[in-house]
């Protein structure tokens, strides 16, 4: 009779993997506002074009935004799935969470296309400076958010992620949850609100 390994908790009962998380999780964010923050501070001071609302396509990244949005519905269900020793909706959802995740990407990309094209570059104005910055790092974790979520169906699809493995899902997940969470934030200060 085997038992899963019994999980590591901090004194305040929570594993520690979690624990760990949840402070790089607290860096991201030190990050990010100041990612935020600098785009904020230079926002309208750009003394040459092209200007934000020569560029952004609204209703386009609102469809990029909700499907960001909707990956992390998938991802709540990938967690539920293997925590009820669902495999095969385990790898379906983590599948789904991915190919959302690369859509959103390829949104990101094309948008970066068109912009450069329009003449917005990383050092053309303090606005291309900024947005790149902090669009780019964005995608940078969304990247990374998908390698995660592929490295883990892989691990599902050889069998080697059981439901007693859950607490990697669960890991996953909060960081997925927190890239959607800090691009929620980005969407509205960077492309609905205009000064």
């Amino acid at each position: 009779m085997s038992h899963a390994p019994a999980a590591l908790e901090t004194s305040t009962g929570l594993d520690n993997r979690k624990l760990l998380m949840w402070l790089f999780l607290a860096s991201e964010c030190l990050l990010f506002g100041s990612l935020i923050g600098a785009y904020l501070l230079y926002r309208g001071q750009s003394v040459v074009g092209p200007y934000p609302e020569e560029l952004f396509d609204i209703p386009f990244t609102s469809v990029s935004a909700f499907v960001l949005l909707m990956s992390s519905v998938t991802m709540v269900l990938a967690l539920a799935a293997i925590q009820r020793g669902d495999q095969k909706g385990l790898r379906i959802w983590l599948l789904g969470t991915a190919l959302l995740g690369l859509l959103f990407l390829s949104g990101q990309a094309f948008e970066f296309t068109e912009f450069n094209r329009e003449g917005l570059s990383l050092s053309s104005n303090l606005f291309g400076t900024t947005f790149y910055v902090l669009t780019g790092f964005h995608g940078a974790h969304v990247t990374v958010g998908v390698l995660i979520l592929l490295s883990l169906l892989v691990m599902a699809l050889r069998g080697r992620l059981t439901q007693g493995q859950s607490m990697n899902v669960e890991l996953a997940g909060l960081y997925w949850h927190f890239v959607d969470v800090v691009w929620i934030v980005i969407f509205t200060l960077v492309y609905l609100i205009q000064p």
